[in-house]
């Protein structure tokens, strides 16, 4: 099932893609479970929205896949290495990257994001996926400049507009199928199965969970394969999952 935040007619709700339609839902599935209004939708009449807004925090996993690690002029950590995005920091499908002028040098980085749809606080790896509402796209925005001059990592990856998600929330999702590929302007710069993430859904969760208490509507961003690079203004950039859809966003 693929669930959509959207605005159409100066409204913001919620829906289920069904054949090209909206089918619109009367609250957030999240809490209010899956009523709908009756009413459906064109798709193509309604703008879509950040599918998620995350009620505390974006989770991040750095360094998830071997051969990041290794472009990036390391190794990978045995633990999940864990950081934190502002919900300031999110936006949605079309919706600008804007480069922040004390950056030189701003980076994508193509990621698969779980939605925490229960709260969670050391939950085990066993357990750990009945927490799991869905499935979307992600960008982790870096400004490495930033990232590399301060020693750590909340500058450089929390600014505004440094964390695109959609453009939907799949609930039925093989992560083990899936492939991950990133374009600028059209151009494949990462292009990866998911399945090679180092570390699994399940023991993400059940590590952040033992860390902070996940509420629903968190999100965790599993990590980038290699391929990463700079974005300039009037790029336009795309991560495509598949089994959930392309992620777009134009950058200035």
């Amino acid at each position: 099932m693929q669930i959509i935040r959207f605005s159409h007619d100066e409204d913001i709700a919620y829906g289920i893609v069904d054949d090209g339609e909206v089918v619109v839902l009367a609250n957030d599935p999240m809490f209010a479970g899956f009523d709908t209004t009756g009413e459906r939708i064109p798709l193509a009449d309604v703008t879509l929205l950040a599918p998620v807004i995350p009620r505390s925090k974006v989770v991040c996993v750095g360094k998830n896949y071997q051969d990041h690690a290794a472009e990036m002029g390391g190794t990978a950590p045995e633990a999940p290495l864990l950081f934190l995005k502002p919900n300031t920091s999110v936006i949605g499908p079309g919706d600008t990257i804007v480069r922040p002028p004390q950056s030189d040098r701003v980076e994508f980085e193509g990621e698969l994001a779980i939605v925490i749809g229960r709260i969670a606080k050391n939950v085990s790896a066993e357990n750990a996926l009945d927490y799991v509402f869905g499935y979307t796209v992600a960008v982790d925005v870096t400004a490495r400049d930033l990232q590399y001059a301060d020693g750590q990592w909340a500058r450089g990856k929390g600014f505004d507009t440094f964390c695109p998600l959609g453009p939907v929330i799949e609930t039925e999702f093989d992560v083990d199928s899936a492939q991950l590929t990133t374009r600028v302007n059209g151009e494949v710069k990462q292009d990866a199965p998911t399945s090679l993430m180092i570390h699994k859904i399940a023991d993400i969760i059940a590590y952040s969970s033992s860390v902070w208490t996940m509420l629903p509507g968190d999100v965790i961003l599993t990590g980038t394969p290699a391929g990463v690079g700079p974005i300039v203004a009037g790029d336009s950039l795309e991560v495509e999952i598949s089994g959930i859809g392309t992620l777009q966003n134009p950058v200035r």
